[in-house]
């Protein structure tokens, strides 16, 4: 079952730990969180980050999210990348999050597919209903994300975990 730890920008990261704690009942196992301030040193959080995956690391390896590609905690995730059997995602939300929790025991390069369609699929503009009708993404955009994220669960929803996941464990 693969660790995951989360990158981001202050209280980002604690904030998608607390959103899986909130839909699980409770936090899953090896979560890592590290919440990144403007007064952090870049060379002391890569040493905390190392750390807190040693920590998290399981026999199929690791999978890091960060929020916003390019800044600083993308930044510091991207050395990690170099690491043996692990792998990291940025533009992390929360349907990628919970993707990642719901597939973590399956092999490295599969939950990252796993989780970046997620991620991907979460992403839905809502139009608003019509007279008795419930709201529903806008058909181009999720034309667009249908094509874009290949998924062979044949899962409807960027939520939805197999049938025999057990996250919590």
């Amino acid at each position: 079952m693969a660790g995951i730890l989360i990158i981001a920008h202050a209280p980002f990261a604690t904030a998608l730990r607390d959103c899986i704690s909130h839909i699980y009942g409770g936090l899953p196992a090896r979560i890592g969180v590290i919440d990144i301030t403007p007064d952090n040193d870049p060379a002391q959080l890569l040493q905390t980050a190392e750390m807190e995956l040693t920590r998290l690391m399981e026999e199929n390896g690791a999978l890091v999210l960060t929020d916003l590609f390019g800044a600083t905690p993308s930044n510091i995730a991207a050395r990690l990348a170099s690491l043996p059997r692990v792998r990291v995602l940025a533009g992390a939300n929360l349907p990628m999050l919970v993707r990642a929790v719901c597939y973590r025991s399956i092999p490295l390069d599969t939950l990252v597919d796993k989780a970046l369609a997620g991620g991907i699929k979460g992403i839905q503009a809502v139009s608003p209903p019509a007279a008795g009708a419930t709201a529903t993404p806008s058909s181009t955009l999720a034309a667009a994300v249908s094509a874009a994220a290949v998924d062979t669960t044949g899962a409807a929803s960027p939520l939805s975990c197999p049938p025999d996941h057990h996250a919590a464990t």
